[in-house]
């Protein structure tokens, strides 16, 4: 299992072994005891209860009919997939192509009043264009060897920029100005998709601003973040999804995206420096 960067899912799987670990003193048995009634080294017990490992759902079936708690079964299990889908390895989540991930982000749109994203390397997939996307795409495919299904993921992650024009949805956005610059596709598809952002701006729904090269920084770029309705934050590292819960952390995600604010252009300036990055595409 890998070890998650982030303490809201390593914090949750100690909880769950905290409750384990109830279940079995309850049940008045020892490690060797439990270990013995299902079938498996006491070693393995010892780092269940450590959280050193993640249980299986048949380790916690095991678990609990060996406690006499079969009725608590299905309620652990539940908690155990909860805090394995807070650290998701993408190889993992794309096993069968990227359509269902993308599928999963618009059911989460949908349940957003407020997205405050930062991005630092690719333009956010709600305001992607369907080359951009494409391009995109097929590298992180190939990239991470997964089956090749991107007209449709592209299609579903498309269909995530719907709303931007309902009502009861806002996107505030802030990205630094080498977003502006990454080439991602050729340079035909890099300038429609620069110009598809001054198409978006102006819409109420959306505050976009760009954190300009020559800023005094006061606060250091970052990874991608997304932050929804201030209650989870989806980062995007080169390996894994990673969703905070935990409150500590969703205040400092909070507390950097103020930071971030304070150094960001909007409005005339942001266009200048978006107008100046589609120039120089030629």
């Amino acid at each position: 299992m890998p070890t998650s960067p982030s303490s809201s899912a390593q914090a949750a799987r100690e909880a769950l072994a905290v409750r384990l670990t109830h279940l079995r003193k309850d049940a008045g048995l020892t490690g060797k005891e439990l270990s013995t009634r299902c079938g498996w080294h006491p070693a393995k017990t010892t780092r269940i209860q450590k959280a050193e490992v993640q249980p299986t759902d048949a380790d916690i079936r095991a678990w609990c009919a060996a406690c006499d708690a079969s009725g608590q079964a299905d309620d652990l299990i539940a908690t155990a997939r909860a805090v394995d889908s807070m650290y998701v390895e993408w190889r993992r989540r794309h096993q069968t192509g990227m359509r269902k991930t993308q599928e999963g982000f618009f059911d989460l749109y949908a349940q957003t009043a407020v997205t405050r994203a930062y991005v630092s390397n690719v333009v956010p997939g709600f305001f992607q264009t369907p080359a951009y996307a494409t391009a995109l795409m097929e590298t992180i495919t190939t990239f991470q060897g997964t089956p090749n299904d991107v007209s449709e993921a592209v299609a579903a992650r498309v269909a995530r920029s719907r709303f931007l024009y309902e009502g009861g949805h806002r996107f505030v956005v802030l990205m630094e100005e080498s977003v502006l610059r990454h080439r991602v596709g050729d340079a035909e598809t890099m300038a429609d998709q620069l110009r598809h952002l001054l198409t978006v701006m102006p819409l109420p729904s959306v505050s976009l601003g760009v954190i300009p090269f020559t800023v005094q920084r006061t606060m250091w770029p970052l990874e991608a973040f997304y932050l929804h309705d201030g209650t989870r934050c989806v980062v995007e590292t080169l390996t894994a999804e990673i969703n905070v819960v935990q409150p500590r952390e969703l205040t400092d995600y909070r507390m950097a995206f103020g930071e971030l604010v304070k150094m960001a252009v909007h409005g005339n300036a942001a266009r200048s420096l978006i107008k100046t990055a589609i120039d120089s595409l030629g």
